[in-house]
């Protein structure tokens, strides 16, 4: 079994991927002989979201192992207003109660937005985020070979646009490369720097 599931989501764009987004980590822990219900309700529940504007999309990640049992849920929406829409609908309540039926212990839940939301582990408890300084150095360990390439590597095909056009071009591909593929990788290895004590196992 995958455990990783990504449940539909909507078409995302540049703006929707925008420093005010908000991301959602939930960690639930379920009973034993109840994971298909959670899954299923889950999958019900995010079908559901896709109804509600600003939602941008949700990853299960199921338990890692025996030692660590919690399923992580993540959420993404594009205003912190679009996330408390849906946060108070009478649709994710109704599939709330549900869910609480299959849970072995209260969940946690962690509302992450901006840069920060770019330096969490799903495959972990949630963490405190890295001190600033940290973070901008990964972002800029991200952001300089990628200019460097995507200049190189656009230059001959975008060199002839006015300039609006060809700063929205490049700064579309810079946007999604970082958000979905650079800053992810570069925050799980560089994790033990990152975050030294999770790394350690200290709580």
């Amino acid at each position: 079994m995958d455990p990783k599931y990504q449940e539909p989501t909507p078409k995302l764009n540049a703006t929707e991927a925008a420093e005010n987004a908000i991301t959602v980590v939930i960690s639930r822990r379920i009973k034993k002989g109840k994971e298909k219900d959670f899954e299923q309700l889950n999958a019900a529940l995010s079908r559901e979201a896709l109804q509600f504007p600003g939602f941008l999309g949700t990853t299960l990640f199921r338990p890692a192992s025996s030692d660590d049992p919690e399923y992580r849920i993540i959420f993404k929406f594009r205003t912190r207003e679009d996330f408390e829409r849906w946060q108070h609908s009478a649709e994710r309540h109704q599939y709330l109660d549900d869910i609480e039926q299959c849970l072995d212990a209260p969940d946690s839940t962690e509302v992450l937005s901006g840069l920060v939301a770019w330096f969490s582990l799903p495959g972990q408890n949630p963490v405190q985020p890295p001190p600033k300084y940290k973070m901008a150095v990964v972002a800029w360990l991200a952001i300089f070979p990628l200019i460097t390439l995507i200049t190189w590597g656009l230059g001959p095909w975008l060199g002839h646009l006015p300039l609006i056009p060809r700063t929205l071009g490049m700064t579309v591909v810079i946007t999604l490369l970082m958000t979905y593929v650079l800053m992810p990788l570069l925050t799980r290895l560089l994790a033990f720097w990152l975050f030294p004590k999770q790394d350690r196992g200290e709580r």
